[in-house]
């Protein structure tokens, strides 16, 4: 077997791994961005730990298929990229989609969200959606609203029996 077979086999194999150990995949068309602009989205999807990469087409089809993803498969055409995220199923479409909102040339295609297929609206909408880390944070201010308001009363009532005292 030729080295390069090996290689591409070897790559087959990293994207069919990264797609199903993902909680989210989404594949972006990146024509038209320049080099600084490419390497600004680069970093925003590195900080927010989303991993991006350029594939050739043919071996992203055949990991696709491999997935058992084969929506993804006619949508692999052109120059694309991958952005797959392992803990916040929301980042890769949120990142996207802010970014193409001040770079009207990066398209969103589709994706795979915990599972299932969406096209280039529905990841915008799901772009919409907050992460884990604010609904967490709402949550949990909701959680201490009541025992606040209750500490605060009860200190007024502290504060009163104090001043009539």
């Amino acid at each position: 077997m030729s080295q390069t077979l090996e290689i591409k086999k070897k790559i087959v194999e990293e994207i069919t791994d990264k797609l199903q150990k993902s909680t989210s995949a989404i594949i972006v068309d990146y024509r038209g961005l320049r080099v600084d602009e490419v390497t600004e989205l680069r970093r925003k999807f590195r900080e927010a730990g989303v991993d991006y990469k350029v594939y050739k087409n043919t071996l992203a089809r055949r990991a696709a298929e491999n997935a058992g993803m084969q929506e993804l498969v006619e949508e692999l055409i052109g120059p694309n990229a991958l952005a797959f995220s392992y803990d916040d199923p929301v980042a890769p479409a949120k990142i996207a989609s802010d970014f193409a909102k001040s770079h009207k040339k990066l398209e969103l295609k589709v994706g795979f969200v915990e599972g299932s297929f969406y096209d280039e609206e529905k990841l915008k909408e799901i772009a919409n959606i907050p992460s884990r880390e604010e609904l967490l944070a709402k949550l949990l201010g909701s959680l201490q609203a009541p025992i606040s308001n209750f500490a605060y009363l009860v200190q007024a009532m502290i504060d009163k029996e104090e001043k009539e005292e």
